[in-house]
C-alpha cells in the first residue's frame, strides 16, 4: 500500500487508444499544450477600469509569471495593443503604471478594451465588472504532484493580492485547478466516508448477529480483504484516482456478505443444539459452494470493467476483484478457524426473524400468481424510462459546491467566460499559407459563423490580429479594419508584429512552425456535453461544406473528449455486460446442475439493472461516465442473493426431497435473514458513496444501491413466483411425488 499514489490529472479518464485524446495530443504537439490557471478578478466596486483594480491586475500579471512552469500570462494590462505613429507600428502593453493613470487615460483604455474582439468575453466582459488573468502552464511531467504545486502557489498568490488590495476577490479556475480538484476528491472520500461506512456496518452486524465476537471476526475479514486488494494494487503499479478510491469501501461492503452467510448458518445450527465446531463445519458444508459462486461471479462482474474506455474504472474493477477473491479465502479459511477458537454465543432460540421469514415465504407462495404478473408489469413499465436517458458529462459539475473549483468555475461562466473549449487546427495546405488572403478570409468566415452559434461565448482567431494590424498600418483608420488583400502584406504585418512582441507573449500557441496552419479556439458558456458534441459536429460539417479539403478537421480539446467519453464507455461496456451475463449464467447452470435454473436466474439478475436505469431515466434523465459502467459492475453483485436462494431451494429439492412450495419455504427460512442483512449492508455501503462530493462516485453509489434494492425485491417476490410457476408440478429430485408427509417432516 506504500506504493500507492494519488493521481490529479483530468486526462486519467482517457485511454491511450481514445481517438479524441490522440487528436488533442496531435494538436498540442503542433502548437503548445494548453493547461492553465484562470484568475477571475472581482472588484467590490463593480468597475474594472479604475486605478486600484487595474493596479491589482497589473501586479497579479507580473507575479503570475513566477508560478511554477508558467509559460505565458495574458491579462487586460499586458494585452499587446497596436497603434501607429507615422510609419511606425507601436506594439505595447495596454495598461502601464495603472496607479498613476489619469481619468482620460482610463476612459481611453476602457474604449480600446471593449472594442477588441480578443478581449471581450475572454478577459473582460462587456459590463466590465470583472476581469481575468490567464496563466498558461507547461508541466515537465516529471512528478505526480506538479498540478498540486501550481495550484498551491496560485492560491498563495491569490491570498497575497486579496490582502494587499482590499475589496478585490479572486476566483481560481482552469485546467490546473480541475486537476487539483481531481486529486482532492479521493482523499476527501477516503477520509470522510470510510468512518461512517464502518459505523453503519458495526451497528447492522451487531444487531443482526447479536454477537460482538462475531462482529469483530467479520471486521477482521473485511479489513484483511481491503488490505489485500489495495496492497496488490500497489504491487501492480496502480494509482489512486477518484474512481479507484472507491475500492476500499466497495471491498468492505462486498466482503461482509460471505461472512454473514457463514456466521448466520453457524448460529442457526448452534441453536439446534450442535457444538460450535460442529456448527462451523456444517455451515461450511452448506455455504462453501454458494459463497464460492458468489465470490466468483462478483469478481467476474468487476473484471469486465477492464472493457471500460476509462483506465480508472479498469483499476477499480481489478482492485475490487482482487479484494473479493481475498475475502473468499479469508471467509472460508480464516473466519471458520477463528469462529471455532473464539467463544461465540448463538443467542436465544425464540428469535422473531425466523417467524417473519417463514410468514413472508407463506405469503409469497399463497400469492404467487398476482405477484408474478404485477412484478412483470412493474419491470416493463420501469424499463421504459431508459428511453428518457441522455448521455451527458460535465467535468465542472463532477464536483459539488464544497469544492472551490466548482464555485469559481460557475462564477467565471456567469460573469466572464466559459470553461468549455473546442480547438480547431485549420491547415492551409502549404508552407506559409496562413498569409494567403483566401485562407484568411475562409478562417474569418468560419470564426464569424461560430460567433453566431448558440452558447458560444468567445472565438479566438488570428484573423482578428490581422485586421487590427491592417488598421494600424493605415494610420488607425477604422475603415481599414479588414483583412489585408495581398499575401506579401499579410506576411510583412505578421512578421513585424511578432518581432515587436515581448518574451513569452509570442504566437507559438496560435501558429505552427512552418506557418501552414493556425489554431482557432471556441469558448462556450454554460453548456452540456451534448451541446459541445453538437457544436463540434456542426463546425465539422460547415468546414466540409464551405472550406477547401485542407481545412477539413475535427474539433478537439478536453471538453470534446469529456463530451464523448460516456458514449464510448457505454459502447465498450455493452459487450462486457453481455460477456458477464453469459459467463455468470453458465456458472449458475453448472453449479446448480440445472440448465433450467440457470435460465430462470437470468430474469431476476438482469431486471434490477434495467429497472434502475429506467427509474434513473424518469427521475434524473442524464447518464454520465460512472453510470455507464454500472450494469457490468452490478451484474456480479445482484447475482449473490439469487445464488444463495437457488442453492437452498435446490438443496431442499435434492437432499430433503421437498416439493417446489416446500423448497421455497425452506429457502426463506434458512437464507432469508442473511440475504436481508447483506442487502442492508450493501445498500448502506453504496448509499454512503452517494454522499460523495464527487459526482462520479455519488452517481455510482446511488445507482448501485437502487439496483441492489430492486434485486432484493425480485429475489424475495419474483424469483419464488417464477420457480413455482415453472416447477410447481415437477416431482422432487430423487423422490416420487407421493412422499409429501416424509418431505414435510424432513424440511421442518
Amino acid at each position: 500500500m506504500t506504493r500507492l499514489h494519488f493521481v490529479n490529472n483530468s486526462r486519467m479518464f482517457f485511454s491511450k487508444a481514445n481517438p479524441q485524446l490522440q487528436a488533442l495530443e496531435m494538436l498540442e504537439n503542433t502548437y503548445t499544450k494548453y493547461e492553465n490557471v484562470l484568475f477571475v478578478v472581482e472588484p467590490a466596486s463593480g468597475h474594472v477600469f479604475e486605478r486600484q483594480t487595474l493596479s491589482a491586475i497589473e501586479e497579479l500579471t507580473a507575479e503570475a509569471w513566477k508560478l511554477p512552469y508558467s509559460s505565458k500570462v495574458s491579462s487586460l494590462t499586458n494585452f499587446q495593443h497596436t497603434r501607429a505613429e507615422g510609419d511606425e507600428l507601436i506594439v505595447e502593453d495596454l495598461v502601464r503604471d495603472a496607479a498613476h493613470l489619469s481619468d482620460g487615460e482610463l476612459a481611453g483604455i476602457r474604449e480600446i478594451a471593449l472594442a477588441e474582439p480578443l478581449l471581450v468575453n475572454s478577459l473582460v466582459p462587456a459590463a466590465a465588472h470583472v476581469s481575468g488573468v490567464n496563466v498558461n502552464i507547461i508541466k515537465p511531467e516529471k512528478a505526480m504532484d506538479e498540478s498540486r504545486q501550481v495550484a498551491d502557489k496560485a492560491q498563495e498568490l491569490a491570498r497575497f493580492i486579496e490582502t494587499k488590495y482590499p475589496g478585490i476577490t479572486l476566483h481560481l479556475t482552469g485546467g490546473i485547478m480541475v486537476d487539483s480538484a481531481f486529486g482532492e476528491a479521493p482523499k476527501r472520500d477516503m477520509t470522510s466516508l470510510m468512518p461512517f461506512v464502518l459505523l453503519i456496518f458495526f451497528v447492522v452486524m451487531t444487531a443482526s448477529l447479536r454477537s460482538l465476537a462475531a462482529t469483530f471476526a467479520t471486521f477482521s475479514v473485511i479489513f484483511m480483504s481491503v488490505f489485500s486488494g489495495m496492497g496488490l494494487a500497489g504491487w501492480l503499479g496502480m494509482d489512486i484516482t477518484p474512481a479507484s478510491a472507491n475500492g476500499p469501501i466497495i471491498i468492505l461492503t462486498l466482503a461482509v456478505a460471505d461472512s454473514i452467510h457463514i456466521l448466520v448458518t453457524m448460529f442457526q445450527h448452534m441453536r439446534l443444539g450442535r457444538s460450535r465446531q460442529e456448527a462451523v463445519a456444517e455451515s461450511l458444508r452448506i455455504n462453501l459452494q454458494p459463497v464460492f459462486v458468489t465470490s466468483l461471479t462478483t469478481a467476474i462482474g468487476f473484471l469486465t470493467m477492464n472493457f471500460s474506455d476509462a483506465p480508472p474504472f479498469r483499476d477499480l474493477g481489478n482492485i475490487v476483484a482482487m479484494g473479493v477473491t481475498a475475502a473468499f479465502f479469508y471467509s472460508v479459511l480464516f473466519l471458520p478457524a477463528l469462529a471455532a477458537l473464539v467463544p461465540m454465543r448463538a443467542g436465544s432460540v425464540q428469535g422473531q426473524r425466523p417467524t417473519f421469514f417463514e410468514g413472508l415465504g407463506r405469503f409469497v407462495v399463497a400469492r404467487r400468481t398476482p405477484l408474478f404478473w404485477w412484478l412483470l408489469l412493474a419491470m416493463a413499465v420501469m424499463t421504459t424510462g431508459i428511453s428518457r436517458i441522455e448521455l451527458d458529462d460535465d467535468f465542472v459539475r463532477y464536483f459539488d459546491h464544497s469544492y472551490d473549483f466548482r464555485r469559481a468555475s460557475e462564477f467565471a461562466i456567469a460573469n466572464l467566460t466559459g470553461v468549455y473549449i473546442i480547438d480547431y487546427s485549420l491547415d492551409s495546405g502549404e508552407e506559409g499559407g496562413i498569409n494567403n488572403p483566401e485562407y484568411l478570409a475562409k478562417v474569418d468566415e468560419f470564426a464569424q459563423w461560430l460567433r453566431r452559434q448558440a452558447g458560444v461565448r468567445h472565438v479566438f482567431s488570428v484573423t482578428d490580429i490581422m485586421k487590427r494590424l491592417n488598421r494600424s498600418m493605415h494610420g488607425d483608420d477604422d475603415s481599414w479594419y479588414r483583412l489585408p488583400d495581398q499575401r506579401n502584406l499579410a506576411a510583412q504585418y505578421l512578421l513585424l508584429y511578432e518581432m515587436s512582441l515581448p518574451f513569452g507573449l509570442d504566437l507559438n500557441d496560435r501558429i505552427n512552425v512552418d506557418k501552414s496552419a493556425t489554431r482557432l479556439t471556441v469558448t462556450l458558456g454554460d453548456s452540456t456535453t451534448r451541446e459541445v458534441r453538437d457544436l463540434e459536429e456542426l463546425g465539422r460539417q460547415w468546414l466540409e461544406q464551405n472550406a477547401p479539403p485542407a481545412m477539413h478537421t475535427y474539433g478537439s480539446g478536453l471538453s470534446v473528449i469529456f463530451s464523448y467519453i460516456s458514449k464510448r464507455n457505454i459502447e465498450s461496456m455493452l459487450g462486457a455486460s453481455v460477456l458477464a451475463l453469459i459467463v455468470i449464467s453458465f456458472i449458475m447452470a453448472l453449479v446448480l446442475r440445472s440448465f433450467k435454473l440457470g435460465v430462470i436466474s437470468l430474469l431476476p439478475n438482469l431486471s434490477p439493472a434495467f429497472m434502475a436505469f429506467g427509474l434513473w431515466g424518469y427521475t434524473v434523465g442524464q447518464v454520465g461516465l460512472a453510470v455507464s459502467v454500472m450494469m457490468a459492475m452490478t451484474m456480479g453483485i445482484v447475482v449473490d442473493d439469487t445464488v444463495h436462494f437457488l442453492s437452498k431451494y435446490r438443496r431442499a429439492r435434492k437432499e430433503h426431497h421437498a416439493s417446489a412450495e416446500e423448497a421455497v419455504l425452506y429457502a426463506f427460512k434458512t437464507v432469508g435473514s442473511p440475504i436481508l442483512v447483506t442487502t442492508l449492508i450493501l445498500v448502506a455501503g453504496f448509499t454512503m458513496l452517494s454522499f460523495s462530493g464527487f459526482q462520479i462516485n455519488a452517481n455510482m453509489g446511488s445507482m448501485t444501491a437502487i439496483t441492489i434494492v430492486f434485486a432484493l425485491i425480485m429475489d424475495f417476490f419474483f424469483l419464488p413466483s417464477l420457480l413455482l410457476k415453472l416447477e410447481g408440478d415437477v416431482p422432487p429430485v430423487g423422490q416420487s411425488a407421493g412422499g409429501a408427509a416424509i418431505r414435510r417432516n424432513e424440511v421442518s
